[in-house]
C-alpha cells in the first residue's frame, strides 16, 4: 500500500508529496520509523536533561528549554510525515506554554517537605507534597494544553489567542484574589490554601512568606479546558492538557521525594562516601522532568487517534512583519532577563501569561516563528545567563573566548539552522522528522555543552563535585537522543534511496 504524504509546503494547494509504503496502522503511531513506546523513552531523556540543565537558569525562560526538547522528541516520534508547518508550530506551543508555570514560587513549598526545623513533621510534609503536586501539574498542564490545540486540527486564529489571552489576564486576578488571598504577612494573615512558609507549622520562627499565585493559574487553566472543549470542540487539548498535569502533578512531588528522603535520613546516606557527590536539588528536577517527558509523550501516542491528519489547509505566508517582532521580542527579554532600567518591562515579561502573548500569537499568525521559538528565542536567554555566569561571576573564561564560545557562535548556528529548516520546509525536500532530527541534535548538544560550562566542566577522570552525578546522567540522555536521531536519519534516506531506485526502475 503506498500513501501519498503531505509535507507541508508553503501552498499546500501545490504540496510537494513524498511516496512511502508505511501502513496506515503505522502512518498513526509512526512504529515504522521509531516505535510509539520507544518515544516515551526518548520524551523521558529529554525531559530529564531539559528539567535538570534548567535549574541553572531558572524560572519561564529556562523552562522553555526543557519544552523545546521533549517537544522536539514529539515531532520526531509521532508527527513525522505530518505537516511541517503544523508539527513545529505544535512543538513552539509546548515550549512556550511550560514557560507559563515559572513564575509560580515553589521554594519555600519545597521547604516544607525538607527544612531542618521541619524534619519529622509528617503534616508539613504531606501539606507540601500536596502544594508541589498542584503547581507541578499546572507548570506542565499548559504546556500540554498548548500542544493539544496545534495537533487537533482545529482552526485557532491569532487574534482569537490574543482574545483569550487578555481575558486569561483578568482570570488570573480573579484566582488569587480568590484563592491567594488574603496576604498580609506582617500581621500573620496568610490565605488558607498557602504552601509557602507558614507559621502553622512554625508559630515561633521568623519567617518571609511570599505570595503565591497558583489559585490564578489553576482558574487560568481550568478556563482554558472549557474554551477549547465547549467553545471549540477541541477533542486534544483537553485530554493532552490533563495529562501533562499528571505528568506534572507526580513528577514534582516524586522528584523530590529523593531530596526529602535525604533529609530526614542524613545520617544514614552519610555513610557512603558518594553522598557528597550528590546535588538532590538537581535530581528532583532531573526526576521532575523525567517523568514529565515521559508522560507527555505517552498521552500523545495513546491519543494519536485525535491528531488532526485532515485539517484545513495551511495558508499561512511569511512576512515581514515576523522579523520586527522577533527584534522586538528580544529586546523585550533582554530587557525584564538582563537589565534594572526599565522595572516595568521586567515586571511585565516576569510573568508567565504576559510573557507569552507575543509568542503565541506570532506562532499562529507566522511561519518562521515556530522555528524561532525552537531555537533563537529560547536560546537568547540561555547564551545570556551562560556568559555572565561563567565570564563576569565564576571568570572560568576570558570575555573574548567566552563572547565567541558561549554566545556568538552557538547564536549564528542557531540563525543558520533556522534559515536551513525554513528552505527545507519550503521547498518539501526534507521530511518533517528530518528537520527535527536535526533541530533535537542541535538543541540538545548545544544545551548541554552551554550547562557543561555552568558546571565547570565536570570531566569524569577529574576530581568529582557535586555536580559530575548530574552530568553524567545529561550525558546518557544526550547520547541516547542523538542516537535515535541519527538512526530516523539513516533509516529515512535508505528509504528515500529505495524510493529513487524503484522510480527509475
Amino acid at each position: 500500500m503506498r500513501k501519498e504524504i503531505n509535507l507541508g509546503s508553503p501552498s499546500q494547494a501545490s504540496t510537494t508529496t513524498l511516496s512511502t509504503s508505511l501502513k496506515t496502522s503505522d502512518f498513526f503511531s509512526q512504529e515504522g520509523i521509531i516505535p510509539g513506546p520507544l518515544g516515551v523513552l526518548l520524551g523521558a531523556l529529554a525531559g530529564g536533561m531539559g528539567w535538570g540543565i534548567r535549574g541553572q537558569y531558572g524560572h519561564e525562560t529556562g523552562a522553555m528549554l526543557a519544552g523545546v526538547l521533549v517537544g522536539l522528541v514529539i515531532v520526531l516520534v509521532y508527527l513525522p510525515y505530518k505537516s511541517a508547518w503544523a508539527a513545529f508550530r505544535a512543538a513552539a506551543l509546548f515550549a512556550v506554554g511550560i514557560g507559563i508555570g515559572g513564575s509560580m514560587t515553589y521554594g519555600q513549598t519545597i521547604g516544607l517537605t525538607h527544612d531542618p526545623n521541619l524534619l519529622g513533621n509528617w503534616p508539613a510534609l504531606k501539606w507540601g507534597m500536596l502544594g508541589l503536586a498542584i503547581k507541578g501539574g499546572l507548570w506542565i498542564g499548559f504546556a500540554g494544553l498548548f500542544l493539544g490545540t496545534a495537533l487537533s486540527g482545529i482552526r485557532y486564529a491569532w487574534f482569537e489567542w490574543l482574545v483569550v489571552l487578555l481575558v486569561a489576564l483578568l482570570v488570573h486576578r480573579f484566582g488569587v484574589w480568590l484563592l491567594n488571598s488574603p496576604f498580609d504577612p506582617a500581621n500573620r494573615v496568610l490565605p488558607y490554601f498557602y504552601f509557602s512558609a507558614d507559621w502553622r507549622w512554625q508559630p515561633l520562627a521568623e519567617l518571609k512568606p511570599r505570595p503565591e499565585v497558583w489559585g490564578g493559574y489553576l482558574l487560568v487553566f481550568l478556563y482554558l479546558l472549557l474554551y477549547t472543549t465547549w467553545g471549540k470542540g477541541d477533542p486534544l487539548a483537553w485530554r493532552l492538557g490533563l495529562w501533562a498535569f499528571l505528568g506534572g502533578a507526580i513528577g514534582f512531588p516524586a522528584g523530590q521525594c529523593w531530596q526529602a528522603a535525604h533529609a530526614w535520613n542524613i545520617d544514614w546516606f552519610k555513610q557512603f562516601d558518594w553522598d557528597k557527590h550528590i546535588n538532590w536539588w538537581n535530581m528532583m528536577e532531573i526526576t521532575f522532568g523525567t517523568i514529565m517527558g515521559a508522560t507527555v509523550c505517552f498521552g500523545v501516542w495513546i491519543h494519536r487517534r485525535f491528531i488532526g491528519l485532515n485539517s484545513p489547509e495551511d495558508k499561512t505566508e511569511t512576512a515581514p512583519w515576523e522579523w520586527l517582532l522577533l527584534a522586538i521580542h528580544l529586546v523585550l527579554l533582554y530587557c525584564a532577563e538582563f537589565t534594572s532600567t526599565l522595572p516595568i518591562l521586567s515586571r511585565l515579561y516576569d510573568d508567565g501569561i504576559p510573557l507569552v502573548i507575543l509568542p503565541v500569537c506570532c506562532i499562529v499568525a507566522g511561519r518562521w516563528w515556530p522555528l524561532f521559538v525552537l531555537l533563537p528565542v529560547t536560546l537568547f536567554p540561555i547564551v545570556g545567563k551562560s556568559i555572565r555566569h561563567v565570564v563576569y561571576q565564576e571568570q572560568d573564561l576570558t570575555p573574548w573566548v567566552g563572547w565567541i564560545f558561549l554566545v556568538a557562535l552557538p547564536s549564528a548556528l542557531s540563525l543558520g539552522i533556522t534559515l536551513w529548516s525554513f528552505l527545507g520546509i519550503r521547498s518539501g525536500k526534507k521530511s518533517t522528522g528530518t528537520i527535527a532530527a536535526v533541530l533535537l541534535i542541535f538543541c540538545s548538544w548545544i544545551y548541554f555543552g552551554l550547562n557543561f560550562a555552568f558546571f565547570k566542566y565536570p570531566f569524569p577522570w577529574n576530581t568529582w563535585t557535586a555536580r559530575t552525578p548530574s552530568n553524567l546522567i545529561f550525558t546518557v540522555c544526550v547520547t541516547g537522543l542523538t542516537i535515535a536521531s541519527i538512526c530516523f536519519l539513516v533509516i529515512e534516506r535508505t528509504r528515500l534511496s529505495k524510493k529513487d531506485s524503484s522510480t527509475q526502475e
